[in-house]
């Protein structure tokens, strides 16, 4: 058995008129982020980390933000294509663990049924998926509330 890592990082700024999507959840807040897709930073960071995990490039090279079929893409459905491609290539995914960074809002009421939606777009058990959430207390651009970012770190095998 052959294991690799990825890692992934995203961030989106926040913009009016646009609903807060992460984790493939909608989050009730007054803003969301400004992306050509849904904006899911969350997802985004998952995908980034699958992909380098298995040498296959970013999230940019398969889903440009240049092409209008993504333009307002569920981030969700485009993991699912990742992982899709990883398993084109004999990969599975053992593991995903994500650190959200966002001053507001709190994440915590949703964090189980992001780990639920996660898991399901990647065929793998929610015992599989760890999603955190912290701010950075008020510092940077995050803690002045102009946006939110993600890492991921992603374990992925090859039989």
């Amino acid at each position: 058995m052959k294991i690799r890592v990825g890692h992934g990082y995203d961030v989106h700024r926040f913009a009016d008129d646009r609903k807060l999507i992460l984790g493939g959840v909608e989050i009730p807040y007054e803003k969301g982020l400004l992306g050509h897709s849904d904006a899911d930073v969350l997802v985004h960071a998952v995908m980034d980390s699958l992909l380098g995990a298995a040498a296959l490039g970013d999230i940019g090279t398969h889903f440009p933000d240049t092409d209008m079929k993504y333009s307002g893409a569920d981030s969700i459905e485009l993991l699912k294509e990742v992982v899709r491609l990883l398993k084109e290539k004999g990969f599975a995914v053992s593991n995903i663990d994500v650190t959200v960074i966002a001053q507001k809002p709190k994440l915590k009421p949703y964090i189980e049924e992001m780990r639920g939606r996660i898991a399901s777009a990647m065929d793998t058990d929610i015992e599989n998926v760890s999603i955190k959430a912290t701010t950075e207390e008020k510092l940077g651009f995050t803690g002045r509330l102009e946006g939110i970012s993600a890492h991921c770190v992603a374990l992925i095998e090859k039989e």
